[in-house]
């Protein structure tokens, strides 16, 4: 009734301060509830004259020690974590070659780590993180008293987060682009001591102790590979289980092994002999050197190819294409006077190998071709390709991008292309775009298209709107040639109809390509002067010297250059007797700006420049300058043939594997693998990591011929792999005394069998 009464006189005309008063109650009523219910500690308020007998509030996970002096110690505060954080940050955002700033989910890695680090808790993941916090300050004080001594000499490096006694980032898995070391150091050593996480027996915590590269006192013997693919085996690319009969022979995508292989490819079982000197290798091969059943196949129907007693024939003039690739490729420039092969054209990506006679007659217009070998070419015509003395690289092309960066390559070349490009929603296509120049060119030849595929590819090209420049019927080979050229600006895009694909997201990074996914939109064409791509390269060769505005730190590209002609022609050309002769195919392990490539260019020869994820990304100035290269973690194998280079090249490499591999000795695996029996190795690193490398190879048998070093500094060692067979290296590594047994025995390759073993030598008391 009460309230009844109330409501009549709240309806009145003089009912506003009623209102008012009924307002003024209820807020009493809930402050009254709430103090009733809340916590004495939030409701209740004491003046204190003295805060001496309060502790400072720990942080859950941290560790409170008691002093002498009866004081508690405590690790890992909040104002520790904030440091910790804000220098995270502040990694995270610097800039890539002086590109914008990206976050650390849009660099160059595309690994999760939730793949590679299994039962993780949240209650553990917590305890655990909040215990590496005093570490991390710890190191990062360092780090700062450091940069304040020697702030040129310095890398700025970010601490592994332990998690299940595994640490992130080991093996490259989970590890981005983001954490990139700073560009001042580029040419500069790191110490080369790891850390490694042990858990301790009596308190199970962790702590960090830090050890060689390699073990000093390991002692190591090799047994060989016993995989499906013997003596072609790529581990990243071949299907390898205990299954003997599969659909597939390779995978569909990049897939190594989770324990990298410690085995050694046997060689051909008629043997391998050196290859046939450049440029005569050009016209002919050993045929034993690349046998395989399917190219013998392959030879009945083409005849761009033929065996000749023991070698591998490749007649001038002839290819795939009919009235020759020279007609071919002048075609091409008739169509498109643009197309200036060996001025304006200087990179060009060849997908597919499927004629190397493309590959070899745009290098006599020096135009530098790089063959993209795909995972269903069974042919191993890659393989061919670099027999011959022909950059190419093994990648598979499905649904994760490609290893290069954005905008680098001055035309794409699909010959006789059977690619279904307007399948997924065009992603096969929207990768070929994010890699090509703006500006570039796609030459796409076909034989015989259908209707519904024509059709289809020109309502993907119209989509992304490249311009279809020329299409002709060539009379002589009966093949249907399109020259497309992607936009030079982003004005186009704004007047397309439909907006699909959709443009990327700015924060997209277009240069992360490790396992990163295709994507279906369309990246922006870089319009800032801090970006590259933005124009197009100077003439060859006038391009290998010149240095963009966009990249940072000109002075160091330059002093790159410099200092690699001083080291390749006063050091490398003369003194380590080297036959040059014998040298096409080289890698650098470590490129930084290409000046090594650069030096080696007036000797006719190619060089395969990887840039490691971890380091800073300097492969599209690379590209810039006219040459060639890869993204690649070195935690895993290589995406090449075994076999495939006449000489490695390591500088300060080693040193850099600080907390990244689990096994670095499986990367010396790995070049065993890729480099050719009589081939050569030039490692300058520092002479811990020379000490006990050299009894790596020695093992592996190997022949130094020549170590230097002064002030433990500047060292430099070259090696030469061994011309004997694998059966009598078997032989000879069974007499090796017993120590680590690296590889898999009998019957198969089994990931467990090659993890491997380490004996130490302990001196006796006596």
């Amino acid at each position: 009734m009460a309230l009844a009464r109330f409501g009549r006189q709240v309806k009145r005309q003089h009912g506003v301060c009623v209102k008012m008063t009924a307002v003024a109650i209820l807020g009493l009523c809930f402050i009254f509830v709430w103090s009733m219910f809340s916590s004495p500690s939030t409701s209740v308020y004491v003046q204190r004259e003295s805060f001496d007998d309060i502790a400072e509030p720990v942080a859950s996970g941290t560790r409170v020690s008691k002093s002498k002096g009866g004081e508690l110690e405590k690790h890992g505060s909040n104002d520790h974590k904030k440091k910790v954080e804000s220098n995270l940050k502040k990694k995270d955002e610097k800039k890539v070659n002086g590109s914008l700033p990206l976050p650390a989910h849009e660099h160059k890695s595309g690994k999760k780590n939730e793949k590679h680090v299994p039962n993780r808790k949240k209650d553990n993941d917590k305890s655990q993180l909040s215990g590496e916090v005093s570490k991390e300050n710890q190191e990062n004080q360092k780090q700062e008293e450091s940069q304040d001594e020697e702030p040129k000499n310095e890398t700025e490096e970010e601490e592994e987060v332990v998690v299940d006694d595994k640490e992130e980032g080991l093996d490259g898995e989970g590890e981005e682009k983001g954490e990139m070391e700073g560009e001042a150091d580029l040419g500069e050593s790191v110490d080369q001591e790891t850390e490694e996480v042990v858990e301790s027996e009596n308190e199970g915590k962790k702590r960090k102790i830090k050890g060689p590269v390699f073990d000093p006192k390991a002692h190591y013997s090799w047994k060989l590979c016993t995989t499906r693919s013997k003596h072609n085996y790529m581990p990243c690319i071949d299907v390898e289980s205990g299954f003997t009969r599969l659909q597939s022979y390779r995978h569909r995508e990049r897939t190594c092994p989770k324990v990298p292989p410690m085995c050694l490819v046997p060689l051909p079982h008629d043997g391998y002999d050196s290859p046939v000197r450049w440029p005569e290798s050009k016209l002919k091969i050993l045929y034993k050197n690349v046998a395989h059943p399917k190219l013998a196949a392959y030879m009945k129907n083409h005849n761009w190819l033929i065996k000749s007693e023991e070698y591998l024939m490749f007649p001038q003039n002839q290819s795939e294409f009919k009235g020759g690739v020279v007609h071919y490729l002048e075609s091409i420039e008739e169509m498109v006077p643009d197309i200036e092969w060996g001025k304006n054209i200087r990179v060009v990506l060849d997908i597919g190998c499927s004629d190397s006679g493309f590959v070899a007659s745009l290098l006599d217009k020096d135009v530098l071709a790089l063959s993209l070998g795909l995972k269903d070419d069974l042919v191993d015509l890659a393989q061919v390709s670099l027999e011959r003395g022909f950059a190419a690289v093994i990648s598979p092309f499905a649904r994760r991008r490609l290893p290069f960066p954005s905008g680098v390559f001055d035309a794409i070349h699909c010959g006789q292309c059977t690619m279904p490009w307007h399948f997924h929603e065009g992603k096969l296509l929207l990768e070929i775009n994010r890699i090509l120049r703006p500006g570039g060119y796609f030459i796409l030849s076909t034989k015989h298209d259908s209707i519904e595929a024509e059709e289809a590819m020109s309502s993907l090209t119209s989509s992304i709107c490249w311009n279809i420049l020329a299409h002709k019927t060539d009379d002589v080979s009966d093949i249907g040639v399109k020259i497309y050229q992607k936009p030079e600006s982003n004005d186009i895009y704004a007047l397309r109809r439909r907006k699909n694909p959709p443009l990327c997201k700015e924060h997209e990074n277009p240069d992360a390509a490790w396992y990163v996914p295709m994507k279906t939109c369309l990246h922006a064409i870089p319009s800032a002067i801090e970006q590259h791509g933005t124009e197009w390269p100077e003439l060859w060769p006038k391009r290998l010297e010149t240095y963009p505005d966009w990249l940072n730190n000109k002075e160091k590209a330059v002093d790159d250059t410099k200092h690699w002609e001083n080291i390749v022609y006063k050091s490398y050309l003369t003194g380590m007797g080297i036959d040059w002769s014998t040298i096409r195919n080289v890698m650098d392990m470590k490129a930084i700006y290409g000046g090594f490539a650069a030096a080696l260019l007036q000797q006719k020869i190619w060089v395969m420049n990887v840039v490691p994820i971890h380091a800073p990304d300097t492969l599209p100035f690379i590209f810039e300058r006219g040459l060639v290269g890869v993204y690649h973690d070195w935690c895993e194998p290589f995406g090449t043939y075994p076999r495939s280079y006449d000489l490695l090249h390591a500088d300060h490499f080693f040193s850099r594997l600080k907390n990244r591999c689990k096994h670095p000795v499986s990367i010396v695996v790995e070049m065993d693998r890729i480099l050719r029996p009589g081939g050569w190795v030039i490692v300058r690193d520092k002479v811990e990591i020379l000490d006990p490398l050299e009894a790596i190879l020695r093992s592996l048998h190997w022949e130094i011929r020549m170590t230097y070093s002064q002030n433990k500094e500047g060292s430099c060692c070259v090696l030469a792999k061994p011309k004997i067979s694998r059966s009598m290296a078997s032989a000879h590594m069974a007499l090796t005394p017993s120590g680590a047994v690296y590889g898999a025995e009998e019957g198969g390759f089994d990931p467990d069998q090659s993890q491997y073993r380490k004996e130490r030598h302990h001196k006796s008391k006596s």
